[in-house]
């Protein structure tokens, strides 16, 4: 306290100089309309972009949660969305969709801990597991697009095939051609995807999109995989030679989708009861 009391004495000329520029100061400002509006002009001005960058700061930490939050939106949509487009398929007017079938794909939210893209076997862990009803097989989207197929399975995490994977295919249709082929990784750039077996007598368009068939268990249909970047032709090949940009951007994926086809256990074992009978 001592020391205190000896600063304010030795600084007491400094400190009666500031109080009389501060008075000087409050006196120009309450007498002169001129330096009045001068002074509120900028101290508003300052004082709003202060609040400018203070508001700035608060939406960048609270992104987290916004993104949260619009993934789970994201995934009642997408439920319901499915759950539309199964129950009217392109068919005869006397088709009636079964409704487990046209309910069968349920939506999770997870989000990526861990992402590789530099590899030719690249994989995804995810922060949801056995406890939250994660199996191996089940289905992975983002909100653009498909992203892999779940390879094992803890309590609580899940590590995925990404579709940048040497060994991993998806079924996949050119929807103006209406076309079935299927998407395939070459290993090279991370952005880009082979579309095979399209054949060179059927008319590819530049740009069409290119989505998950019907003639898969894991993915619901109609899933984007990609756009078509360019088609070209082999000598003596019996196939297109498509490369489409993926609709998936890997290196900034946050949050995914786990889809579970609540049939894909039945459909799957009577399908391979039929293959043990040829």
């Amino acid at each position: 306290m001592g020391e205190l009391v000896d600063f304010f004495i030795r600084s007491r000329n400094f400190i009666l100089f500031v109080l009389l520029e501060v008075l000087c100061f409050y006196f120009i400002i309450n007498t002169s309309n001129y330096w009045s509006v001068t002074y509120f002009n900028t101290s508003n001005r300052y004082a709003a972009q202060v609040l400018a960058w203070s508001n700035a700061a608060n939406e960048y930490t609270s992104l987290r949660q916004v993104n949260a939050d619009l993934a789970l939106e994201n995934q009642r949509l997408n439920a319901q969305l499915t759950k539309l487009l199964q129950s009217k398929p392109a068919a005869p007017a006397e088709y009636q969709a079964d409704s487990a079938f046209a309910d069968r794909f349920k939506f999770t939210v997870a989000k990526v801990v861990d992402n590789t893209t530099q590899f030719a076997n690249n994989y995804i862990t995810i922060d949801k597991g056995t406890d939250d009803g994660i199996r191996p097989g089940m289905g992975i989207i983002s909100p653009t697009g498909v992203v892999g197929k779940v390879k094992v399975c803890n309590q609580h995490f899940s590590v995925v095939i990404s579709i940048l994977h040497s060994e991993f295919l998806v079924s996949s249709k050119l929807t103006k051609a209406n076309e079935i082929g299927s998407a395939k990784w070459d290993g090279g750039d991370p952005h880009l995807i082979k579309l095979n077996d399209i054949s060179r007598y059927k008319p590819v368009s530049k740009g069409d999109s290119v989505v998950t068939s019907e003639f898969n268990s894991t993915f619901p249909p109609g899933i984007l995989v990609g756009r078509v970047r360019s088609v070209g032709v082999q000598p003596n090949m019996t196939f297109h030679d498509i490369t489409l940009n993926l609709a998936t951007n890997f290196s900034n994926l946050s949050f995914v989708y786990v889809v579970e086809n609540r049939l894909q256990a039945e459909q799957e074992q009577l399908e391979k009861n039929v293959e043990n009978e040829k």
